[in-house]
């Protein structure tokens, strides 16, 4: 007959687990690269997947910077010229703001203005400057008749007194842009550069067209008389009507006054018939406003 004793299960003798096992487990637990997956404290280390990634050789970062290179070179022409287009057609805006300001605070004070244009050297970075050339630089001025009168007598022009004007807003100035007299022929009407509406050179503002007026006006304006900044020799009226006329000349309100311009790297002269060519034209008698571009 057996005894109590030995009819008991034998129960496994486990051996103790070492502390540095059971921190090693722990640390297998919380790195372990399968998410969700607990690791056993009895598995080994892979070695392999500890073992950190290599880096780029040099080889391979030198052919990478080689293709950054040849990237750059090749699409820097293209910002450039992108980067011009937009200057120009933003100059253009600019110009086209500026009539229309004039023509409207015509018409809502019953009254006259002129749009001066004047051309300074940009090379020079002191403004106002009479360093030849005068290339790169176009400044605009508005000013207007205070009593609604024209303010001059047509059969004796002489320079508009300043103390009968007042400034209609501030000076613009813009930068590497040239007043350009057109020397091509619009072959029709159309919606580019190259057929829009012909319009003779008396009646484009541009480097040399129109003459001289013989009733120009200074900057600054006012009471009593300031000492001239600019004479702006180059003046576009508008009349109470809306109605607008070159240099105050005999002339009648043309269908179409144009304002050429080309883009300037600085005081450079231009191109004959550079790329980037605008031609903002006016109507004499609505006074739309319409931009061309090349």
């Amino acid at each position: 007959m057996t005894s109590a004793a030995t009819k008991r299960p034998r129960i496994a003798q486990i051996a103790p687990i070492s502390r540095e096992a059971l921190w090693s487990a722990a640390l297998l637990r919380r790195f372990s690269p399968s998410r969700g997956l607990a690791v056993s404290p009895f598995q080994r280390f892979n070695h392999s997947t500890l073992q950190l990634r290599a880096g780029f050789t040099l080889l391979e970062l030198l052919i990478v910077v080689g293709i950054i290179g040849l990237l750059l070179v090749l699409i820097a022409p293209a910002f450039t010229y992108i980067k011009g287009g937009t200057d120009v057609t933003s100059a253009a805006y600019t110009i086209k703001g500026v009539l229309d300001t004039a023509r409207t605070y015509a018409k809502a004070n019953n009254t006259y203005t002129w749009v001066g244009f004047i051309e300074e050297n940009t090379a020079n970075p002191a403004s106002p400057n009479s360093s030849p050339p005068p290339i790169g630089r176009v400044i605009m001025s508005i000013v207007a008749s205070k009593d609604g009168t024209t303010v001059y007598d047509p059969n004796s022009l002489a320079t508009i007194d300043p103390t009968k004007l007042i400034q209609v807003g501030k000076l613009t100035k813009i930068d590497n842009l040239h007043l350009w007299t057109h020397t091509d022929t619009p072959s029709g009407t159309g919606s580019t550069f190259d057929t829009r509406p012909n319009v003779a050179s008396t009646y484009c503002f541009g480097d040399s067209t129109p003459t001289n007026s013989a009733t120009p006006f200074q900057y600054p304006v006012g009471n009593p008389d300031p000492s001239s900044q600019y004479t702006f020799r180059k003046a576009l009226q508008f009349s109470p009507r809306g109605e607008a006329l070159v240099n105050n000349n005999s002339n009648s309100p043309q269908t179409a006054v144009e304002i050429a311009i080309e883009q300037t790297h600085g005081a450079a002269t231009p191109a004959s018939l550079p790329a980037n060519l605008v031609a903002i034209q006016i109507n004499g008698f609505a006074g739309d406003v319409s931009i061309y571009r090349r």
